[in-house]
């Protein structure tokens, strides 16, 4: 069902697919499908919570498997991994974020706190990697935000119809330490330290939530 929504919200748009479509898709009555989401709302957010949770779910790991004080490896690795979650959602669910009003519903609460905790996550690394220039002149949500902005630009590249390589993925990873101010030095360092690292979660089992029905 989640998979059906999402290819529908995105070549449609949001507004413009309803639930008796969606049901359509995927082979069910529309009454049917209210015994699992109340309405395309809860749907969408469901799908935008896969578009930030498994990268938040994996922060405690990264920090476990960086050595102290090699925040650029950090941030690197954090790039890599969103990257990763943002190619392998369906359909390119985390082009939807700006195709409805999640700032107030209290049914994006949960995808609004997932995203806080990202953008919290990225300015922290950020700044902890940045040059003593940059860390003075920002502060940790503005730094956040622009970070996790510049690795979102892999939902506009899919949007165009384009796959996403490993080296475009780095690239995009680079462009954030860039962002920093660090040497050239210090991101292939952290690139090729990163590369060895995302291994680690090469082989995770990604767990779908309760009521998931793909």
């Amino acid at each position: 069902m989640l998979n059906a929504a999402a290819e529908l919200f995105v070549t449609r748009g949001f507004a413009a697919t309803s639930t008796r479509e969606i049901a359509e898709r995927v082979g069910i009555r529309q009454a049917s499908l209210y015994y699992h989401f109340a309405g395309k709302d809860e749907i969408l957010a469901e799908l935008l919570q896969r578009s930030v949770r498994p990268t938040v779910d994996k922060v405690a790991k990264i920090e476990a498997l960086v050595p102290p004080q090699i925040h650029a490896t950090a941030l690197y690795l954090l790039a890599l991994i969103d990257i990763r979650t943002l190619a392998e959602a369906p359909h390119n669910v985390g082009i939807l974020y700006g195709q409805a009003d999640v700032t107030n519903s209290e049914i994006y609460a949960e995808f609004r706190d997932a995203r806080q905790e990202l953008v919290a996550t990225y300015g922290r690394f950020g700044l902890q990697a940045a040059s003593p220039s940059v860390a003075a002149d920002i502060d940790t949500r503005e730094f956040g935000e622009m970070l996790m902005h510049s690795v979102e630009v892999v939902t506009t590249i899919r949007n165009a119809g384009m796959t996403l390589t490993a080296k475009s993925a780095n690239r995009i990873a680079a462009a954030a330490l860039r962002m920093c101010d660090v040497s050239k030095d210090t991101i292939a360092t952290a690139a090729s330290t990163a590369t060895e690292l995302l291994a680690e979660f090469h082989h995770e089992s990604h767990q779908r939530p309760a009521g998931d029905h793909t």
